[in-house]
């Protein structure tokens, strides 16, 4: 079965707030088995969005709207449903007096104009709304020899979520006898880009069930694993098997699961190993100390004792012992900060990210150098990464470099070639 969301709203086109609902109910459609192939945004033009249901209705089997039910003159949904399907709008007395009903538990004055909310196209499934003024409704289409479904949500957040979960997922799998479940499971991975995670599980891609799919961040790659089953359990052991052949081919560059972040993974592996921490940060200006204190702090312990965020040449031959005809940036300096601030705090671990703090462009001729550097009582490492300055690309690969290198001296985990 295949599902299409269609948002309304000018404000969502325009880009004043975020369309948080349809990735809401994209999860819940997976949660139930129904395949999502599009989502499509639609401004508050009837015709539009007429068109727009038409067009899912030649496709799919269920085509979800989310927003303009309300009483306005531009909340156009119900006449653009009725047109899309053929049908006339006809007023429910039912869906007037429980509209009616809510505004007296409110204690507020209805208006005449929330008489519209009343009406829905002929023959469509009313879903009254016990905690909003917008009433939904369910419309069977005979589209294609099979019965379609349009089901219109509110675009008020709370009012949507307990509208699907309460009347709309429960209609759906009564009409449609939905017994099928997708699920997924993400793996995160550090430090290698999305075209070499690709070269090592390319033709895991091409799976059908489960299948395999990349979504590239700066500094990390997330591998999901999205698994059809009849149940719970066959659909766990699918994700299962084919997180076993990834963890085969990307070994320890994956540092998490699902929700799991690198400063968790790495608060949690310095508390169990009761190591102590210092840093020197300059062009990540304070994101790697600022990231692990608020693991830190969901975990109520402190791992980071002092962190040095040198924004300034003065502070940066300080702490990296730069004399004036030293070259401030360079692998020599970053590994001096980072035996200073260990020394200075008498921690296990200095780490050190040193980088110009200028405005380099990452894919220039001219992209600069950062260069971070660990001190411990095993020793020394380093590593040097061909970019610097204060680019987003530049700070977040700097952050993410640098917080693997602590995950891996931590946990005893090699590098392995990639």
């Amino acid at each position: 079965m295949d599902a299409e969301i269609i948002t309304i709203g000018t404000e969502l086109l325009l880009g004043q707030i975020t369309d948080t609902n349809a990735s809401w109910l994209a999860q819940q459609l997976a949660a139930n088995g129904l395949n999502l192939f599009r989502k499509v945004t639609v401004g508050d033009n009837e015709a539009r969005i007429a068109a727009a249901i038409s067009d899912a209705l030649d496709r799919v089997d269920v085509v979800i709207t989310s927003g303009g039910l309300g009483p306005t003159v531009d909340d156009v949904t119900r006449e653009a449903v009725a047109r899309a399907t053929g049908r006339e709008l006809v007023f429910s007395e039912t869906l007037y007096t429980d509209v009616a009903a809510f505004f007296r538990r409110r204690g507020t004055v209805m208006s005449d104009n929330n008489r519209r909310q009343a009406y829905i196209p002929a023959g469509a499934i009313p879903i009254p709304n016990p905690v909003g003024t917008a009433p939904c409704f369910a419309v069977p289409v005979e589209r294609g020899g099979k019965t379609r479904y349009v089901i219109t949500l509110p675009g008020v957040p709370r009012e949507l979520k307990h509208q699907m979960t309460h009347a709309v997922i429960p209609l759906l799998r009564e009409k449609l006898g939905l017994t099928d479940l997708i699920k997924s499971r993400i793996l995160r991975v550090v430090n290698l880009g999305e075209s070499r995670v690709d070269q090592h599980i390319g033709d895991l891609e091409k799976e059908t069930n489960p299948t395999v799919g990349l979504a590239a961040h700066a500094g990390q790659v997330d591998v999901r694993i999205t698994a059809r089953a009849g149940s719970e359990a066959e659909a766990n052991a699918m994700l299962d098997a084919m997180e076993t052949r990834i963890r085969e081919r990307l070994g320890s560059y994956i540092f998490g699961l699902d929700q799991e972040t690198l400063e968790g993974v790495i608060t949690r592996a310095l508390v169990q190993a009761g190591v102590s921490l210092a840093l020197v940060e300059t062009n990540t200006g304070g994101r790697v100390a600022q990231r692990l204190a608020q693991a830190s702090a969901q975990q109520g312990v402190a791992v980071v004792k002092e962190s040095i965020v040198a924004m300034t040449p003065d502070v940066l031959r300080r702490v990296g012992g730069v004399g004036e005809g030293d070259t401030l940036v360079s692998e020599a300096s970053a590994l001096r900060a980072a035996h200073y601030v260990r020394r200075l705090n008498q921690t296990d671990i200095g780490l050190a990210i040193v980088s110009p703090l200028e405005a380099l462009d990452p894919y220039s001729d001219n992209p600069g150098a950062t260069y971070i550097a660990l001190a411990d009582a095993q020793g020394e490492l380093t590593r040097a990464l061909r970019f610097g300055g204060v680019s987003d690309v530049a700070m977040s690969w700097s952050t993410n470099t640098a917080l693997d290198i602590l995950r891996r001296r931590v946990l005893n985990l090699t590098e392995e070639g990639l």
